[in-house]
């Protein structure tokens, strides 16, 4: 099996999809922020194979074609990819069987931005490791604990409160905060319902005094390292529900928010997008997590930014040039939240929520909702923050959702 060797340079040519000369790339999860990074590589001219473990996810719709399987199951991932032959794997989930992934990438396929960054990134106890014991890098206080007994433990080392999370999970689940000794045990119970695949391992973190805490965009690509605007984000139940940029803070507590974010993605290396989370006391920055993909909160983006989060990711996993990274100003992101079950999901008065100049709106096209699930975003730009973000919720307020 020959692989066409892909990073690109800058000027080097684009195929045709659906051809011999075509330049293909597999998602693996396809969910709203892969639909954005998959329209990006289709403005490219690049074939896309989507896949997710649930039939017409949202990057589904705008790819070539797609696959349903549990991406958990190395073996049927090994099988797809095979047969298909990407240039370049993105991983855009967590639950995705990583030793798999290692595996295809010594066998000479590309996984972006590495294997090794996956594996690291999509397991809270890796990322953590690296960040503290070998980087160096300011964190909250952790322990690790693989039992309620353990947990108890960690408890008594940390204080109250902590929060709990499973070592891989997404948007919040199984993620719960503990004042007492009384919740521990629902705690833990929470984080097993909550957690991706098998591991029941979680970690425990101590409170850190914060004042607010950040996403950094982190671009690596072909040219070096660039990073957007810091972008402050809101979140509920761990799950991303506002967003805005630029976040104000001191030049002292930017330039050390970059120079983490740099040093993490440095080690991590490949290229791509990276959403760096730190916390920010004051000047003193602490690393919090890294998600080495286009990231929930730089959905405030597709406002903000003359290249958004998702064609920034486009550009540098295709190894094209990203001269420049253009911030219009004040903008702020909020996310449309439904409730209920139903695979006959209605939008309307939708020209109420776009009768403002400076609006954008994406509903995510998700087939059906089952419990409480983000549906779709609104992002707005105006003149401050404040403003921005109360029309962005406003915005959202008018959108009309029948299940």
């Amino acid at each position: 099996m020959i692989l066409i060797c892909i990073f690109m340079k800058a000027g080097d040519s684009i195929g045709t999809p659906l051809s011999e000369t075509a330049i293909r790339v597999m998602m693996l999860g396809s969910g709203e922020l892969g639909k954005e990074v998959v329209i990006e590589l289709q403005r490219f001219g690049v074939e896309v194979i989507a896949i997710d473990r649930y039939d017409n996810a949202p990057a589904m719709q705008v790819a070539h074609r797609s696959y349903t399987i549990s991406m958990l199951d190395g073996k049927a991932l090994r099988q797809i990819i095979q047969k298909e032959k990407p240039h370049l794997i993105v991983p855009e989930i967590e639950a995705i069987d990583t030793a798999t992934l290692a595996e295809l990438e010594s066998e000479g396929f590309t996984v972006i931005p590495t294997a090794r960054a996956t594996q690291l990134t999509m397991n809270r106890e890796g990322i953590r490791r690296l960040a503290s014991e070998k980087l160096k890098l300011l964190t909250s206080p952790f322990r690790f604990a693989e039992s309620q007994e353990e947990l108890q433990n960690a408890a008594k080392e940390l204080g109250f409160p902590f929060v709990v999370k499973p070592i891989m999970s997404s948007s919040g689940k199984g993620q719960s905060v503990v004042h007492n000794e009384s919740e521990i045990h629902k705690a833990w119970e929470y984080s097993q319902m909550g957690g991706r695949a098998s591991n029941r391992k979680i970690i425990a973190e101590g409170f850190i005094d914060f004042d607010y805490e950040i996403t950094l965009l982190t671009i690596r690509h072909e040219g070096g390292t660039s990073f957007c605007e810091p972008i402050g984000h809101l979140q509920i139940d761990g799950d991303y529900r506002e967003s805005w940029q630029p976040q104000p803070m001191s030049e002292i507590a930017l330039r050390e928010s970059k120079r983490i974010a740099k040093t993490v993605t440095d080690d991590l290396g490949g290229r791509g997008i990276f959403g760096v989370e730190l916390f920010i006391k004051k000047d003193t920055v602490y690393f919090s997590e890294v998600s080495p993909r286009p990231h929930d909160t730089g959905l405030v983006t597709i406002a903000s930014q003359d290249l958004s989060e998702f064609a920034l990711h486009a550009r540098a996993i295709l190894g094209l040039p990203i001269p420049e990274i253009k911030n219009f100003g004040p903008s702020a992101s909020c996310a449309i939240l439904s409730e209920g079950n139903s695979k006959n999901i209605t939008y309307s008065n939708l020209q109420k929520v776009l009768s403002c100049p400076g609006t954008h709106l994406r509903l995510f096209g998700k087939p059906e909702i089952s419990g409480k699930r983000r549906m779709g975003v609104v992002a707005v730009r105006a003149g401050d923050i404040e403003t921005a973000r109360n029309m962005a919720r406003d915005a959202v307020g008018e959108v009309k959702i029948i299940l």
